[in-house]
This record gives C-alpha cells, sequence and structure tokens, in this order.
C-alpha cells in the first residue's frame, strides 16, 4: 500500500509501516498544503494518508473524499506516543476503503 504520512508527524514513523511504500507530505513536495488541496494531490499517487490531524475529519466531505485518511490518537505525535500505535495501524490498514476516515489510539471508543 501507498502510504502519505502528514506532516503533523515524525517521518521515523514511516520507517515502522512495513511492507508499505510510504512517502512524507514534505518528500513529495507538498508542505504547507490545506488538507483539501493535500488530499487532492494524494489521490491516484497514495492509497491512504495517516495523519494526526483530528480536525481533518470534520473539514472535509466524506462522500467526496479522493484516497481514505487514517487518524492517529496519542497523548503527543512524537514518536514514542505513536510507536504502540504502529500494529493496529498496519490492520486497519490491511481493511480500510474509500470516503473512511479511521481512527488508531487513545480516544476512538469516546468518538
Amino acid at each position: 500500500m501507498r502510504i502519505l504520512l502528514d506532516e503533523s508527524l515524525p517521518r521515523d514513523l514511516g520507517r515502522d509501516l512495513t511492507g508499505h511504500e510510504v512517502q512524507t507530505v514534505r518528500e513529495a513536495g507538498w508542505p504547507g498544503l490545506a488538507n483539501g488541496d493535500l488530499l487532492k494531490r494524494a489521490a491516484g499517487r497514495f492509497d491512504v494518508l495517516v495523519t494526526g490531524d483530528r480536525n481533518l475529519e470534520y473539514q472535509q466531505n466524506r462522500e467526496t473524499l479522493p484516497i481514505p485518511v487514517v487518524i492517529l490518537v496519542a497523548v503527543s505525535n512524537r514518536i514514542e506516543s505513536l510507536r504502540p500505535l504502529v500494529p493496529e495501524l498496519l490492520q486497519l490498514l490491511a481493511r480500510i476503503g474509500p470516503g473512511q476516515i479511521l481512527h488508531v489510539g487513545i480516544d476512538k471508543a469516546v468518538r
């Protein structure tokens, strides 16, 4: 799977996503793009956007979402807080589909 790692996450996280092709927003040459523009550019080049931006789902229309999104929810966006989420993230990537915004992390049960 081709994964786009958002600017809100440490690039080192990509190394933990074994079995997938991971590129950061910066590596793609898209730093600073608004979420909607980023998702449009990513469509066709990537299969999923992985982000720490919890507001993204409230800014985008799921019905027109060009690629699925996974939001990582942890106490911080530091690699030490995100690494424990990787096993669940890898399982979720195997079943994510078009138009989905899914959460991995500490507050998903509260939603």
